[in-house]
């Protein structure tokens, strides 16, 4: 399987980043186990969770899926076969919050503690702090890369107004500099990204892993109509806002496709993500070993430049 480069760094990760979100959510920890084993046998070992996932679950205190991830990493001996990328600043209780430097650096034990690793191969900024000077922050991360905490650090959820600072301070000031960015882009979401965004992380070789790369799900094709909420919780949330005529015209676009190559529509949405030059991975979850061997599928399809054209004439 090729492996890219993320940004200007020496990590290099496969096409597709394998979303742990799931982990003590969804899944339990067997079938994460499970879904681990098998995604590393598959030649993904690219990795993405976050301290605060899965805190919004009732009971849950947030670090249930690195937990599940510093288990597995234990029980299997295998910390040097994976690309290990976890986040910082989203609210954990107890004003545990935000990118300050003492909030960075006891987030990162925590996380280190719960990974049972002595380093994270991509520590990333999970939301941006108005309130902390991006100098302070990126100090901050500084520090932790001069101890080996740290190999690479990103940025998630940022402007492009924002991301261009952080990376003018880097150059000016000598400090680390954010080699990727997880913005939300997906055929059905592409303003956020396309334009201003999309330009600086080119301009400047950042890397692009995007989050919600199938829609939460509207982009398997499994949600049709109303009815079909019921098939999942997250489904009930999320997809209505894409149950319109754009939502159908890019349905029918995948089924179009679908049709040319055999295969399903969410490893053709992945697949159109990572032809996008300015993407390195795009990050998606999966609940079952079918699921995962659709998002592995993705990744060797090369679609022809009539089959994108069609799903880029959806429209952004």
């Amino acid at each position: 399987m090729e492996r890219r480069r993320l940004g200007r760094s020496s990590l290099q990760v496969p096409p597709l980043c394998f979303g742990c979100n799931v982990f003590g959510w969804t899944v339990d920890e067997a079938t994460s186990f499970a879904l681990l084993d098998a995604m590393l046998e598959r030649g993904i070992n690219f990795l993405d969770t976050a301290d605060v996932y899965s805190r919004w679950v009732p009971g849950h205190q947030g670090g249930e899926s690195e937990t599940i991830i510093g288990r597995w990493l234990k029980a299997r001996g295998n910390r040097d076969r994976v690309v290990l990328a976890t986040k910082v600043g989203i609210d954990m209780g107890e004003g545990r919050v935000g990118l300050k430097p003492a909030r960075i650096a006891e987030a990162v034990e925590a996380s280190l503690k719960r990974l049972q690793t002595d380093y994270i191969d991509l520590y990333q900024s999970h939301r941006d702090d108005p309130d902390t000077p991006q100098d302070e922050t990126l100090g901050a991360y500084a520090k932790l890369i001069e101890a080996g905490k740290v190999r690479v650090i990103g940025a998630s959820n940022f402007t492009a107004e924002r991301l261009t600072e952080a990376l003018t301070l880097s150059e000016t000031h000598g400090l680390p500099r954010y080699e990727s960015l997880q913005p939300e882009y997906s055929l059905a979401e592409r303003a956020g990204f396309e334009g201003p965004l999309e330009q600086v992380c080119r301009e400047n070789e950042v890397g692009v892993i995007t989050f919600f790369s199938l829609a939460a799900g509207f982009l398997t094709g499994k949600y049709r109509s109303e009815a079909d909420f019921a098939k999942s919780e997250r489904g009930a949330r999320s997809i209505p806002k894409y149950m319109n005529e754009r939502g159908m015209r890019i349905l029918a676009a995948l089924d179009e496709v679908s049709g040319m190559t055999g295969a399903e529509p969410a490893a053709i949405a992945l697949a159109w993500l990572m032809a996008k030059p300015a993407v390195t991975a795009p990050i998606a979850s999966a609940t079952s070993l079918k699921q995962l061997d659709t998002l592995v599928a993705a990744t060797t399809l090369k679609l022809s430049a009539e089959a994108i054209a069609k799903l880029d004439a959806t429209g952004p």
